[in-house]
């Protein structure tokens, strides 16, 4: 009878068996593994605490990479989008591990271990089931864009009564409502955050995407590297897609461009009323939105032009439509980031939460090899923790 071993690795709810294989095969060796609290205040006459973010964190014992990953799930989300995927294979953050990397992600203030105080972080919005559905499990179906119709990586059916879909909707949680107060508090815990541990790379995805920026724009001498996944947007307006034949309607005004708090622009703006946009006369191609950028002549962002940026997008996702305005925007302001359209690397399917979808593995390599090829990351760090009590 042929013996089957199971290795745990702790860090995951399972071995990524059809991926890696042979690394998977290793255990896992955690040095270090603990948690943070950063960012908040007290709130109602010094009664209760808001506004701080949860940070776990694991170093590996055979810890290769300088810099560590901060990273920032996006809207409705936890940390568990990266440290399994509902269907028990293999994560983000084992991955990143695995490859060397220390990993610290962060909860959001008003959600999941970061707690919510109304004072502090405002209403909240609450995850619903056809959102979910038509944008993240089975956009196909709903075909709100056009390139939704391309989406095949989804683990199971991607509705309700599928166990992976009840999985992934199980991990669904509210969220603080007013942009500009939850922009702030990430913002503010990120950096508290930093100033902590020291340089790191820090990777943001869907509504985290504006923090990133902000984050970056804050301390750009610890933004070693940004890798924005799907980064909330496009630029200077939402994109409402309500499906054919006109899938495209400008929403909610981004008053700083990226951003619904202050960038620091130059030449500098005393607030977003100095800053004039423009929308395209027409779409760059079939299929895509009309971009709104800065008037000419564009004011610059220096102090995001510090740091390597990456902008990743999947083939199928709600971002497909837009995500070339993004890359516009930036360009613009004087910032040149990577973009990895992953269809154009040869990487298919994928929709906007390409961390739990069948080919996550293949999407956190090709992010490592952009980081080690930018980076030039060849030897063993130090120091990143070394003001982290906890963490030494």
């Amino acid at each position: 009878m042929q013996q089957i071993a199971v290795i745990t690795l702790g860090v995951a709810l399972s071995l990524a068996l059809a991926d890696n294989s042979a690394r998977a095969q290793q255990p896992l060796s955690i040095a270090q593994q603990g948690y943070l609290f950063v960012g908040g205040h007290y709130v109602t006459g010094g009664e209760a605490f808001g506004g701080q973010a949860y940070v776990e964190f694991q170093i590996p014992r055979r810890k290769t990479q300088p810099y560590p990953l901060v990273i920032i799930p996006g809207a409705a989300q936890t940390a568990t989008n990266f440290t399994g995927t509902p269907d028990g294979r293999e994560g983000w953050a084992p991955y990143f591990l695995s490859r060397g990397f220390a990993v610290y992600i962060v909860e959001q203030p008003g959600r999941g271990r970061s707690g919510y105080q109304s004072d502090a972080d405002g209403p909240q919005v609450y995850p619903n089931v056809k959102n979910v559905e038509d944008h993240f499990s089975a956009p196909a179906r709903a075909m709100l864009w056009p390139q939704a119709k391309l989406h095949t990586q989804w683990p199971g059916t991607g509705v309700p009564g599928d166990p992976v879909f009840d999985q992934f909707f199980a991990s669904q949680v509210p969220f603080a409502r007013q942009p500009e107060l939850i922009q702030a508090l990430n913002r503010d815990a990120v950096v508290a955050l930093l100033d902590k541990i020291g340089p790191a790379i820090v990777m943001t995805h869907s509504q985290s995407g504006a923090y990133g920026w902000l984050i970056a724009d804050a301390r750009p001498n610890l933004v070693k590297a940004l890798v924005e996944v799907e980064p909330s947007g496009p630029p200077v307006h939402d994109l409402d897609q309500v499906g054919a034949p006109d899938y495209f309607h400008d929403g909610a005004l981004r008053p700083w461009g990226l951003t619904a708090i202050p960038l620091n622009y130059a030449p500098a703006v005393s607030g977003p009323g100095d800053l004039t946009f423009v929308q395209e006369d027409k779409p760059e191609g079939p299929d895509l939105a009309r971009c709104w950028l800065q008037k000419e002549p564009a004011r610059q962002l220096p102090s995001l032009q510090k740091m390597p940026t990456a902008v990743v997008t999947g083939e199928a996702s709600f971002h497909a439509p837009f995500e070339h305005c993004t890359i516009k925007y930036l360009e613009q302001a004087g910032i040149h980031p990577t973009w990895l359209n992953l269809a154009k690397e040869g990487i298919h399917g994928n929709g906007h939460m390409m961390m739990l979808e069948k080919n996550n593995l293949q999407i956190a390599d090709l992010i490592v090899k952009w980081l080690d090829r930018t980076l030039s990351v060849k030897s063993p760090g130090s120091g990143h923790t070394a003001r982290l009590g906890a963490a030494n």
